[in-house]
């Protein structure tokens, strides 16, 4: 498998202002394969150290502030020298030491000539508290799931060839079109999860995805229950399990009430920002205007919470996987379609996607692109009726307006309809 951010990772080696970089993102997204295949790939060598599986590596950390002194311990312990710039030193699930990870800031200010990636799970909840990591002295990565374009360069390279050549406006072929959204119909049972991928690329079993996928549900529900602070655990998992119910309303927007009778905000505020920090949910804020700059215009308290990967949502909504190949319109279809597009447009464009919604109309996602915004339209099928994103737009008359389904790739008056499998090359498309 090949994963994107390598490339972002080449970009951290050779930039001039580099610091150690600390790779964030759910649990079993990747991060420990992708720091190995970096070292493996853009190093001479490397040396891995696991905070977890060696407890006895905490006390370098604890009695020393030196980073020289910490990388000839290091040295030792990995058996060969640790040379500047050549050897990628990689500290695994960082969290379970606090001091490593301060240590880092040593490694910014004495030893920046030594190449440093940690990585954890649960790490974005730590660093949505800014006293226990050291701001400013490290870069951030975010690893998400695999995207529709890394999934189809894994399963069917030929294809992914093709997918990579479509140009803005090109016309795409029918059996092109048509082999491409089988592949998206595949993504949509499988999802990113690195193990789930790798899985169907061994066995095209759909029943090993499934137990896959309830396995790691559950050990995301475990985590709840082991993480260390004052988020109450039961919280973090009526929150969690009630996204499908929340999704399924006909107004998505999360309600506290729909998680336990009577909920208020202050029940599940916290329970909510754990879950979004740990990178397991993706937030939507919705905004009082549709204008540049979409943040100055969040309203806090109104907003939808998806699932960061659409194979577990699906398998969360216990979707039957023959609903989605036989293309009939099941009930969960649009929020289905909604998290997949949500999760290819997620990291394109440095402004997260907003909401929008007012008497009139609901747009499902808005994009700001320089100082531009882009509405966009987010279909399960090949209906184009869509009254609330053609009334906006006739009002608004934004220069892009893009609706995602599964109709070719074409610009109809002010509208470009892309196929859904296009919305990881939306930003390049434009």
């Amino acid at each position: 498998m090949k994963r994107n951010a390598i490339r972002e990772l080449a970009a951290w080696k050779s930039s001039e202002d580099r610091k150690p970089m600390v790779l964030k993102g759910a649990r079993q997204v990747g991060k420990t394969w992708l720091m190995k295949e970096f070292g493996r790939t853009c190093y001479d060598s490397f040396v891995y150290f696991n905070f977890d599986e060696e407890d006895g590596l905490k006390s370098i950390f604890e009695g020393n502030k030196n980073p020289y002194r910490i990388i000839e311990l290091l040295s030792l312990i990995a058996g060969k020298k640790i040379l500047p710039a050549k050897t990628l030193i990689l500290f695994d699930e960082i969290q379970e030491c606090p001091e490593a990870l301060n240590t880092l800031k040593y490694f910014k200010e004495k030893a920046n000539e030594y190449h440093v990636v940690a990585a954890g799970s649960l790490l974005g909840t730590l660093l949505a508290q800014p006293k226990s990591y050291p701001v400013g002295m490290v870069n951030l990565l975010e690893l998400s799931p695999m995207t529709f374009d890394e999934f189809l360069e894994a399963t069917d390279e030929p294809l992914f060839a093709y997918y990579s050549s479509i140009q803005k406006g090109q016309p795409i072929e029918e059996y092109f079109h048509n082999r491409l959204m089988d592949a998206y119909r595949s993504y949509l049972i499988i999802g990113g999860m690195p193990e789930c991928v790798d899985s169907w690329i061994r066995y095209k079993d759909p029943a090993r995805i499934s137990r896959i996928q309830r396995e790691l549900i559950e050990i995301y529900e475990n985590d709840f229950s082991k993480h260390n602070g004052k988020v109450n655990s039961g919280r973090l998992l009526m929150v969690f399990r009630s996204i499908p119910s929340q999704l399924a309303k006909e107004n998505e927007k999360f309600m506290y009430g729909a998680v336990r009778e009577g909920g208020r905000a202050r029940d599940f505020e916290e329970a909510i920002e754990w879950l979004v920090s740990a990178g397991m949910l993706r937030r939507v804020y919705n905004i009082s205007k549709p204008e540049h700059p979409l943040s100055a215009f969040d309203r806090l308290d109104s907003f939808k919470l998806f699932v960061f990967d659409t194979g577990l949502l699906k398998q969360m909504a216990g979707i039957d996987n023959s609903a989605i190949l036989l293309k009939s319109n099941y009930q969960f279809k649009g929020p289905l379609t909604e998290n997949y597009v949500l999760q290819q447009l997620y990291g394109q464009f440095e402004v997260a996607p907003r909401y929008y919604s007012d008497k009139n109309s609901e747009i499902d996602f808005l994009l700001q692109y320089g100082t531009r915004i882009i509405p966009v339209e987010a279909k399960g099928g090949s209906d184009k009726s869509a009254p609330s994103f053609k009334r906006y737009i006739a009002e608004k008359q934004p220069a892009y307006a893009l609706r995602f389904s599964d109709r070719g790739y074409l610009k109809n008056g002010q509208i470009t309809n892309m196929p859904l499998y296009l919305a990881r090359k939306a930003k390049a498309l434009l």
